[in-house]
């Protein structure tokens, strides 16, 4: 009974504990909706990604007809003209390989570009974040576009208008372009949070009340 009675007041210290936390979330995706910065930066690496990949195929295109070429004239050939021929093609496309991994690669250029022109952003958001939460006493401000096992969030806890005032921005002013999706020839890397891929959402109020009155986090 003893041991009983001492495990119940641990349990209920425990959640008295737990319950004397606050939380708070944000939509980093609705938040980036709103960051100008954000959408010219987004535009210009999908403008580098689609330019990157053009050239990219022209190369492959032209390894192409090279290969058919090739095909077309092999009989004719001598055994050192086909040698020759196929160490063209060869370093063909291994000059194409090279020159996709350059710019998609892990750390190639595409990547280098998204970090010089997004992580200011990001690291932006987070100060505004991290200033909001110290504000408001919140001990823990989840993602809610980042975590997908959060089934279920009271409106009241959103924290994301507050992050958007403490930036200088004003809620519910989505700009155009914010569903966009990044080209980036077929590679979608990582990153960190809030997630820098696209900006949807923020345009009708989240949780089934009107945008003025979200922000709360008490």
């Amino acid at each position: 009974m003893k041991k009983t009675l001492a495990s119940l007041a641990i349990l209920f210290t425990f959640a008295g504990f737990v319950q004397a936390q606050k939380f708070g979330y944000v939509d980093s995706k609705y938040i980036l909706s709103h960051v100008p910065e954000y959408q010219q930066a987004q535009a210009q690496i999908n403008k580098l990604s689609a330019d990157w990949q053009k050239e990219i195929e022209a190369k492959y295109t032209t390894i192409e007809k090279l290969e058919a070429a090739y095909q077309a004239e092999k009989i004719l050939l001598t055994e050192d003209m086909r040698r020759k021929r196929e160490e063209e093609i060869a370093a063909k496309k291994q000059e194409a390989k090279d020159l996709q991994k350059a710019k998609f690669g892990v750390d190639g250029e595409l990547f280098q570009k998204r970090e010089e022109l997004i992580k200011p952003i990001q690291d932006q958001i987070y100060t505004a974040i991290k200033d909001v939460a110290s504000q408001s006493a919140l001990m823990v401000v989840f993602d809610k576009a980042n975590h997908s096992n959060m089934l279920y969030t009271n409106p009241k806890h959103d924290i994301s208008d507050k992050v958007l005032r403490k930036m200088g921005l004003k809620p519910g002013d989505v700009l155009e372009g914010e569903d966009e999706e990044e080209e980036e020839g077929g590679e979608k890397p990582g990153g960190s949070a809030p997630d820098p891929k696209g900006a949807g959402g923020g345009k009708e109020p989240r949780g089934g009340e009107k945008s003025p009155a979200k922000g709360g986090g008490k």
